[in-house]
């Protein structure tokens, strides 16, 4: 098991629903060991506009050869025209923890 192949991917969604519908197929798949859920308010211009809006970013624990999994089954359940769906490397972490994210995906 190596430290690097872990990775964080982070995605923000419209409503609390949407969140759950999204984690629940992740988890339900084992493409994500776990998510943790922060309500966030953004601002970013969209089409050239200043929109600001209250999200739910979903902050996920797999590796990164599941990536392209985690980020299709993300786009099927989002709602936004261009969601955001990004990672980052682990590049060490509690290696029990670790331990537990690869026992805990497909």
């Amino acid at each position: 098991m190596e430290e690097s192949s872990f990775i964080t991917i982070l995605t923000t969604v419209g409503s609390q629903e949407e969140a759950e519908v999204i984690l629940g197929h992740l988890l339900g798949e084992r493409l994500v060991a776990c998510v943790q859920q922060l309500e966030v308010r953004s601002a970013y211009c969209w089409k050239g506009e200043l929109c600001r809006d209250e999200e739910v970013l979903l902050v996920m624990k797999s590796r990164a050869e599941l990536f392209g999994q985690v980020e299709q089954c993300i786009l099927e359940h989002h709602s936004y025209e261009v969601p955001e769906i990004i990672s980052l490397p682990i590049i060490t972490g509690h290696t029990p923890y670790l331990s537990w994210v690869d026992e805990s995906l497909g």
